[in-house]
Order: C-alpha cells, then sequence, then structure tokens
C-alpha cells in the first residue's frame, strides 16, 4: 500500500506542477498578447497621424507641393537633356 500511496503522491505533484507551468506559460502568453495589440493600436496612430500629415500638406500648403513637383520636374528635365547630350 505504501508504494501505491507514493505513486499518487508523485502523481499529484507532478500534476500540481504541470498546473503551475501551465498557468505559468499562459501569463506569458496573454502579457505578449497584450503588448501585441499595445504595438498594434500605436501603429494605427501612428499611421493616422500620418494620413492626417499628408492631407494637411495636401490641403494647406498646396502651394508647397507645387513647387515641389515643379523643381521635381525640371531636375527630371535636365537629366533628360543630360542624357540626349
Amino acid at each position: 500500500m505504501l508504494a501505491i500511496e507514493r505513486t499518487i503522491q508523485a502523481m499529484l505533484e507532478q500534476r500540481a506542477t504541470d498546473k503551475l507551468e501551465h498557468d505559468e506559460r499562459m501569463r506569458f502568453s496573454e502579457e505578449r498578447i497584450n503588448r501585441l495589440e499595445d504595438v498594434a493600436v500605436k501603429l494605427a496612430n501612428i499611421e493616422e497621424a500620418q494620413n492626417k500629415m499628408l492631407v494637411s500638406i495636401d490641403e494647406d500648403r498646396p502651394t508647397v507641393l507645387r513647387r515641389l513637383m515643379a523643381i521635381e520636374n525640371k531636375v527630371d528635365s535636365l537629366i533628360e537633356r543630360d542624357r540626349r547630350a
């Protein structure tokens, strides 16, 4: 009987150890999921801010964009003229 009791006790202890390890893995997984969710929210906020910035540039500063496009076109034409020469 003593051997059976020891076996049962060992099995119960192993079960308790397994449960603790499982609980720890679950906590770790939940923490990682929470961190990933936080990162996703931060990325969404960055994307929203970038979109607002681009809209602002398009709406509030069309002159700057036109000037930049004119400069780009001039550089492109100079490059093209240089290639032909």
